[in-house]
């Protein structure tokens, strides 16, 4: 596993920050590297993503548990005192699966648009015959027609900005995206590192149960929504939690840490201090 470490590599960890699906550590680096002056954290890429070269196993694969288990080797790997695991999109789903096995380990939660699915959706995204009609999913058909070879990092520059998810991205986030989101092909040209059979791995692969994890952790959870098209069906009371708060972005679509880096930054520092 690839991991940015920011801050003072002689404190402990305050916080571990992973990313959603399809990007990668160096895409937050905006957000994350005004931190670094009063904090040590960690943001890895997870398996599929990025620099990190753990396998990719897509045959039978059912859930997120192996993004999960990587922030748990991660954790191990950084003893010290609880820390704040926190995420956005797919990335906020693993830390809160991680935080449910290792509940001691963890402070606090702070999740920005995590994949959270309620009542109906996410017990038709958990069963079977969802893997077998993945292929009829817009999401996964979109993703698995993207392109995923190009000559050069400025013609992929070129091609996503402005366009499409990268809408509002400013262009040092865009080319911090690329900057790992591009890997060298030694036959020429740059491919993306994150295959998009894998990131559609990861949209059809929702076995693991975000809402017993929530149960199970206990601890403080922040949750960020987006205002427009937000994925994270929790309520803003849930009842019997009163651990978890939830926040509306203003504005904000799914991919907003993007473009609302201050937004995030605030979350952030208000969970670690």
């Amino acid at each position: 596993m690839a991991v940015l470490d920011f801050g003072d590599a002689n404190r402990p960890v305050d916080l571990i920050f992973s990313h959603a699906n399809g990007f990668n550590a160096v895409t937050y680096r905006s957000i994350l590297a005004p931190l670094a002056s009063s904090f040590r954290i960690l943001a890895p890429d997870l398996r599929g993503h990025g620099h990190s070269a753990l396998p990719t196993v897509m045959e039978g694969r059912r859930d997120w548990h192996d993004h999960r288990d990587d922030l748990l080797a991660l954790l191990e790997a950084f003893p010290g005192p609880p820390v704040v695991l926190a995420g956005h999109s797919m990335g906020g789903t693993a830390s809160l699966l991680a935080a449910a096995e290792r509940p001691a380990r963890v402070s606090k939660l702070v999740l920005f648009d995590p994949v959270i699915c309620g009542g109906l959706t996410s017990v038709v995204f958990r069963a079977p015959l969802l893997r077998r009609l993945s292929h009829r999913i817009p999401l996964v058909r979109t993703t698995l027609r993207r392109r995923a070879v190009f000559d050069s990092r400025e013609q992929a520059l070129e091609a996503y900005r402005g366009r499409g998810a990268f809408k509002g991205w400013s262009d040092i986030s865009l080319i911090d995206y690329l900057s790992d989101g591009l890997i060298e092909r030694a036959e020429g040209g740059f491919a993306l590192a994150c295959a998009p059979q894998w990131e559609a791995s990861n949209y059809v692969s929702q076995g693991h149960d975000p809402w017993r994890a929530m149960r199970t952790f206990g601890g403080p959870v922040h949750i960020l929504k987006a205002e427009i098209g937000s994925i994270s069906q929790v309520p803003d009371a849930l009842r019997g939690s009163p651990n978890v708060t939830v926040e509306t972005v203003p504005g904000g679509h799914h991919l907003f840490p993007m473009v609302r880096a201050d937004v995030v930054r605030d979350a952030l520092f208000d969970a670690a201090v």
